[in-house]
């Protein structure tokens, strides 16, 4: 063994805790696999205490990135639990590095839903949850794989992920029982064979002791005892990187070979073929297409791709000579980090769309916005959509189409409507807060609204005032039917009877009918001195009849035609008729009113003066017809005639 490898093994072996370890004793629960190993252990830590204990041994706690890599953590869960009796049937859980820090919420758009792991990388599109995730922002959350602790592990199930506290100190977390720890090397030695013989022990840079490993990191140191018997001979090895990329033990030839068993004995420790000599010894042979290596027990492929030692996508390629080979990817691909792989080119970042550019694995594609389709190759890439298009107009009136877009509009007399803005909706002209565009009566149409004048009135040219009518500079006599009827016969505005109350000379109400026109101000608006249960429900006189155009002022109304109102007669005047009786039944109850309360009043004032009377007159007492004598001297009595002595008294 070389003189400069006795201080590394010095440094491996000294005080090591496997030093009085049995030969070929498993101590602990260890797989090794491509660059790395995965170790369990039983302790009820918290995550933070877990996360330590793995990193004062070089490592961390276990991530599980990809299937390839939660089989691997399976398998040392599984030797784990074979190290001792099965337990009774409970469910046990092992932190893995999966955390997330206080004050980090849940991202459910994620496959780690906002987690990262411990030794780097977050975004991992592997992911095997237990149930859905807690959506907490205030503490630090932890997984752990969740196992039936009772049974082995099934091989084709995986442990699920369960989040949880990360625990503390003294409290790790309800049915905490172990950890899974990982550590990552740049290469591997294959196992050592024995040609004879003899036990191998492995001793790991993590201090992990084993003898059984399908793959020995590098810088680990075997401990090989040849011999069955009371005679035995011991070896140390050190798997050491003998040229980039390539790692072995430093041995020739196989360990523990004996002429007494030859080839008979674990294929000679050969990886091919032994091929025994004539003196009891034997030597090791590779199948053709292979080559032995300088171990002079493992053979290697002559084409360096027949172990397909390119993944993925990446296909190899052998160099000349066939000692190298170079892994090429197909197009839309590059190589990754590790030159074995490949992963995937985002072609949009070099903006090759003219509008939408999604990245697809090897490739991209090319999508328009809304608003727009793909034209043919001769009009572009995206041609604008015309929605306002005979078929497929979405608004119910006018339709203007834009770039990309479109807006609705709607005809004079209505406004936009609807939660998409494509309905119409009629606007009520005569409801207008800021006052009613007639003067008198408006009514409102679908699009537009109606100007109309009371009885005896009549609608003026600007088809929104109402003039008197002619008919009212007549006498105030009624009209002969004769007349009345030329009248009609010769007028647009019929004359309308009206009804005035006057007060009789004992202050009650006679009605008087008169055929007068209103007295009401030639231009003066009516409407407000209509109450809107009194408007008639049609036209009570001369209407104007706009054309579908909105008026747009209040002085001189023409439609789109140029033709100016047209002024209609009511049907006889039936309902100015109709007018006159709301008015004369009001004022019939205006009257009664007025009576009912001037009764009151009478009865009030009579019931008052009787109070006012009972109180002067006071109820007489016997003593009343008496009278007392008026006061005089008292006199002397009268002299009696018989005393002897006049004057004196007997």
């Amino acid at each position: 063994m070389a003189t400069g490898l006795l201080p590394l093994l010095l440094l491996l072996f000294l005080g090591q805790p496997w030093a009085g370890a049995g030969a070929g004793a498993d101590t602990e629960a260890v797989v090794c696999a491509g660059t790395a190993c995965y170790t369990a252990h039983w302790g009820k830590l918290s995550a933070a205490e877990a996360q330590s204990n793995c990193s004062q041994k070089g490592g961390n706690l276990a991530t599980v990135k990809s299937e390839e890599e939660a089989q691997h953590v399976q398998q040392a869960l599984a030797k784990l639990l074979r190290l001792q009796e099965p337990l009774a049937v409970r469910m046990g859980k092992f932190w893995i590095g999966l955390q997330r820090e206080k004050g980090k919420c849940l991202d459910p758009s994620l496959p780690l839903k906002g987690f990262s792991w411990v030794g780097g990388g977050r975004n991992t599109t592997y992911a095997n949850w237990h149930k859905e995730v807690r959506s907490s922002c205030i503490s630090k959350r932890c997984v752990s794989l969740l196992l039936d602790l009772s049974m082995p592990l099934p091989a084709g199930r995986l442990p699920k992920w369960s989040e949880g506290p990360c625990g503390s100190p003294g409290s790790p977390g309800s049915s905490i029982e172990g950890f899974v720890c990982k550590f990552s090397f740049k290469g591997m030695c294959r196992p050592l064979a024995l040609g004879g013989p003899g036990e191998v022990t492995y001793i790991t840079p993590f201090q992990a002791i084993s003898s059984s490993l399908d793959s020995v990191p590098f810088a680990s140191g075997a401990d090989v005892t040849c011999g069955d018997g009371d005679k035995s001979t011991s070896s140390y090895f050190l798997c050491k990187e003998k040229e980039p990329s390539v790692f072995d033990w430093g041995s020739s030839g196989p360990l523990c070979v004996s002429p007494k068993h030859g080839c008979n004995f674990n294929n000679g420790g050969c990886q091919q073929d032994c091929f025994e000599g004539g003196d009891g010894s034997f030597r090791c042979g590779c199948r053709p297409g292979f080559r032995l290596l300088d171990d002079l027990v493992t053979c290697a492929s002559r084409n360096p791709c027949s172990s397909s030692p390119c993944r993925g996508e990446a296909t190899c390629v052998p160099e000349p000579h066939g000692k190298s080979y170079t892994c090429r990817c197909p197009q839309g691909f590059q190589l990754d980090s590790s030159q074995l792989g490949c992963v995937d080119v985002d072609e949009c970042q070099d903006a090759p769309c003219a509008q939408e550019c999604v990245n697809t694995p090897g490739g991209f594609r090319c999508e328009c916005w809304v608003g727009y389709e793909p034209g043919s190759p001769g009009e572009g890439a995206c041609l604008d959509v015309d929605e306002c298009a005979p078929g497929r107009s979405p608004c119910a009136q006018g339709c203007t189409n834009t770039d990309g877009s479109f807006h609705c509009s709607c005809e004079w007399g209505y406004v936009l409507a609807g939660e998409d803005g494509t309905q119409c909706q009629d606007v009520d002209e005569c409801a207008d807060p800021g006052g009613s565009l007639c003067d008198s009566l408006c009514f409102n149409t679908q699009g537009s609204f109606r100007c109309g004048c009371l009885p005896g009135w009549e609608l003026a040219p600007d088809g929104v005032s109402c003039t008197m009518g002619p008919a009212s500079l007549g006498p105030l006599a009624g009209p002969s039917q004769e007349e009345d009827k030329g009248e009609r016969e010769g007028s647009t505005v019929p004359p309308a009877t009206t009804f005035s109350p006057t007060r009789g000379p004992e202050g009650t109400s006679e009605a008087a009918y008169t055929s007068t026109r209103p007295s009401l101000p030639p231009n003066g608006p009516l409407t407000s001195a209509l109450p809107k249960m009194l408007a008639p429900s049609g036209p009570p006189g001369v209407w104007m009849e706009p054309s579908t155009r909105h008026p747009t002022a209040a002085t001189g109304h023409r439609d789109s035609a140029g033709g100016d109102f047209v002024a209609t007669q009511g049907d006889d005047g039936t309902d100015g008729q109709k007018l006159l009786l709301f008015y004369i039944l009001g004022t019939v109850v205006a009257i009664l009113l007025l009576l009912a309360l001037a009764l009151g009043l009478l009865v009030y004032r009579k019931r008052r003066a009787k109070q006012e009377e009972k109180k002067e007159k006071k109820p007489q007492s016997a003593a009343d017809s008496y009278s007392w004598a008026p006061e005089r001297a008292e006199s002397r009595a009268t002299e009696n005639q018989y005393s002897p002595t006049p004057g004196t008294d007997c």
